[in-house]
């Protein structure tokens, strides 16, 4: 028989019975009844159940080890009394009578418990996240992210890509967080910069000749954390592709989301074929670029309405309604609750009218509406007994954000939110510029290094605020997975959309003097995407913060306090590497700046 286990915690049957087996795992919980032992045991594929006996040295044994010992244990299998059968476990129809016993790995006392969720905080799981990662959930979702990761190299070679390595030793990037850098010892002086995304090597790979790239890409940004976006590392699948326009980019990715979140979805559907909404749509019918569509509510511009009114809440300000039908038996708590939502995302209340069986309005600002307002409001937001209207007001963007927020609450309180399913689109259409309100200087609004649309011609003779990008965002339930675009291959296009962001052409040359080289050198059209994995799996695995499906994440303040990183180093390393350290001044949190 082997020296550790003749089969794993989660393989024996009834079909199993009498036979003699050696299991080994940790002790996962303890129960004494009237001297007998029940112990589950635990391994990575499940948990069987132990029986020690009064009297026998195994009950002696397992009587005083703590739990999450490793142990080999030796017994038999017997079958469980119909009463006894455990339905939740693939092994519940049997269980070890224990002959022998020996203890491979002792434990001291852990310190929360692992069998049940005891509320521990998430600082002290992160510090033991080895003994966290033996929870069920912890298990399942790591689990998940390795089947996905698979079935993703699966589907994209099958689809016709090509996996590829790209360095992490780089050169600092053009992208927009911050680069944690490396010190080269052979250069004195000289940096390396962690990649925050493998973009210009990708990008050089088409013009290689390559044509279809994917890779399961580390990337590295000294940014925040946030609940959908962990600090420091992620991974992403990275794609790219050759004389492709928009579309082209977008069924493959289609394709292979459809495929991965039905299969590994637990029965949720995906709504197919992804709508394509353009981004100013999109602002102004759910007040974000990423709408949850799962919310079957949309806002409605109705600024207009208003002009030159009398209602000073309403007079020259930005103004979106929010309809919501069959509201009729909501009690006044509902509206109640929903305006102190509104005013936890910001807002400093929440206006709003209900339709009465006779067609008229009533509520808080039901009196400050003229007839004339009631006419148009009633026509255009197709309004009819039972229905409520909620209302924003205020600076255009600030008003996008609330209601956005109060779409989404108001289709959850009010039964207009469709539950399990994965609802995708692509956000298109971005604008290629924006304005800095306090500036008033142009300056670029989401990648400058797309192809914008009408070429050359748009950016000589359009305002630059009335220029659209090839660029897209991929969005499900409220995520962004992912940001793409068709590239900029041609230099002077490049050259004359930095110009108009007030870039000259020395300072462009210089700084993306190698990618400028390749594009002179024979470019191929070429665009591409890249969807983060850890958010794909947090989807997956209905998360609501991306740690929880990260085996070895950092915390919020990018720290690993596990391992104890980052570290400082002595000073003998400092000088191997030529490096000085200047240190904040006193009092100031760097890992705050």
């Amino acid at each position: 028989m082997h020296r550790y286990r003749s089969h794993t915690c989660g393989e024996l049957r009834a079909s199993d019975v009498s036979t003699d087996v050696r299991l080994s795992g940790w002790l996962h919980n303890r129960r004494d009844l009237g001297g007998i032992l029940f112990i589950d045991l635990r391994d990575h594929y499940g948990i069987t159940q132990l029986v020690a006996r009064p009297g026998t040295a195994a009950n002696e044994a397992l009587s005083h080890l703590t739990k999450e010992t490793v142990v080999r244990v030796d017994g038999t299998v017997v079958g469980r009394g119909a009463d006894n059968v455990n339905p939740e476990l693939p092994t519940g129809e049997i269980e070890i009578e224990v002959t022998g016993i020996e203890v491979l790995g002792a434990a001291q006392q852990i310190p929360f418990t692992i069998n049940a969720d005891d509320g521990v905080n998430e600082e002290r799981r992160l510090e033991y996240r080895f003994l966290d990662l033996r929870r069920e959930r912890m298990h399942r979702n790591i689990m998940l992210r390795t089947a996905v990761i698979s079935a993703i190299r699966h589907k994209m070679t099958a689809l016709g890509f090509n996996e590829m390595a790209t360095p992490i030793l780089a050169a600092t990037s053009p992208e927009g967080a911050r680069d944690f850098v490396v010190p080269s010892r052979l250069n004195p002086g000289k940096f390396y910069a962690l990649p925050q995304a493998p973009q210009q090597f990708k990008q050089l790979l088409m013009i290689a000749g390559f044509d279809r790239y994917f890779q399961i890409a580390p990337c590295f940004r000294d940014e925040d954390a946030r609940a959908d976006r962990s600090p420091g590392e992620f991974y992403q699948l990275d794609v790219e592709m050759s004389f492709v326009e928009q579309e082209d980019v977008f069924q493959p990715v289609e394709k292979l989301m459809t495929e991965l979140f039905e299969e590994f979805g637990g029965g949720r559907h995906v709504t197919s074929p992804f709508p394509r909404i353009p981004f100013r749509e999109a602002m102004l019918k759910y007040g974000s670029d990423k709408p949850d569509l799962r919310a079957r509510l949309e806002l409605v511009d109705i600024t207009d309405v208003f002009e030159g009114s009398a209602f000073k809440a309403f007079a020259g300000k930005h103004v979106r309604a929010l309809p919501v039908p069959d509201v009729s038996a909501q009690p006044r708590k509902f509206f109640d609750q929903l305006g102190e939502y509104a005013v936890e995302q910001g807002a400093k209340g929440l206006a709003w009218v209900r339709v009465a069986e006779d067609g008229t309005l009533s509520g808080p600002i039901a009196k400050f509406l003229t007839e004339e307002n009631v006419k148009v409001l009633t026509e255009r937001l197709g309004l009819a007994a039972g229905h409520a209207v909620f209302f924003g007001a205020g600076e255009a963007a600030e008003v996008s954000k609330i209601m956005g927020a109060v779409r989404v609450e108001a289709a959850k309180r009010s039964g207009h939110f469709e539950e399990g399913v994965f609802r995708f689109c692509w956000i298109v259409d971005f604008p290629m510029y924006e304005k800095d309100e306090e500036t008033g200087k142009i300056d670029f609004s989401h990648n400058p290094f797309s192809m914008p649309q009408g070429g050359m011609k748009d950016l000589e003779e359009k305002d630059p605020l009335d220029i659209l990008a090839w660029q897209y965002d991929i969005v499900c339930n409220g995520i962004e997975l992912s940001s793409g675009a068709i590239r900029n291959h041609e230099p002077e296009i490049m050259l004359k959309a930095f110009e108009i962001a007030g870039y000259e052409r020395e300072t462009v040359e210089r700084e993306f003097a190698g990618m400028l080289r390749a594009f002179r050198l024979g470019a191929p059209p070429h665009g591409g995407i890249a969807p983060g994995v850890d958010r794909i799996v947090m989807l997956l695995a209905d998360e609501p913060n991306i740690r929880e499906t990260i085996a070895f994440p950092l915390n919020g303040n990018a720290q690993d306090l596990m391992m104890g990183a980052p570290s400082v180093l002595e000073e003998s390393r400092l000088r191997e590497l030529n490096i000085a350290l200047r240190k904040p001044p006193a009092g100031k949190n760097s890992a705050a700046e």
